[in-house]
């Protein structure tokens, strides 16, 4: 039979002390090594959050802006709207009345034209009454009535006529 060797006599056991020597040799560099990247890794997320953050607050500060500006905008443009509303019945109106004006103008004046006109017809009917009644007159006296008595008829109805036709 053979002679068992004490453990730390054994091949497997002098391979397993040099491994752990080996793995305690290379943890620390390696270790050193991850936890370096790790928390280079770690930094650069936490700056790339921080940047995203500060983006984030940027871009609602933004929008809040535009919503102010877009907000003031619209109230604007309904101001706008309104005095032109307003401005559109004035001028409306203002028109209106300027031309019932025009036309009440124009009326009076067709009125007047007309007044006018029929005073200038009842002054021509007038003096075509005396012409026709002065001529009646002298046709009446010249055949009813002697030479000097007419002729002085004649004058004396003349005259009257114009202060009775008019």
């Amino acid at each position: 039979m053979q002679h068992a060797l004490p453990f730390y006599e054994t091949r497997e056991f002098w391979v397993a002390v040099a491994f752990v020597i080996f793995a305690i040799a290379v943890y620390r560099p390696i270790k050193r090594a991850l936890v370096t990247a790790l928390d280079a890794r770690a930094e650069r997320i936490r700056s790339e959050i921080e940047e995203a953050s500060r983006l984030h607050e940027e871009a609602k500060s933004l929008l809040a802006s535009y919503e102010r500006k877009q907000r003031e905008a619209a109230k604007e443009a309904a101001e706008i709207v309104n005095q032109a509303q307003k401005e559109s019945e004035s001028l409306r109106r203002r028109s209106t009345e300027e031309l019932e004006a025009a036309l009440s103008r124009r009326e009076k004046m067709g009125l007047d034209r007309i007044a006018q006109a029929e005073a200038e017809a009842v002054r021509q009917v007038r003096d075509a009454a005396v012409d026709i009644a002065a001529a009646a007159t002298r046709k009446l006296l010249r055949e009813k009535v002697d030479g000097a008595k007419a002729a002085e008829l004649i004058d004396q109805a003349l005259s009257e006529l114009p202060k009775k036709f008019h």
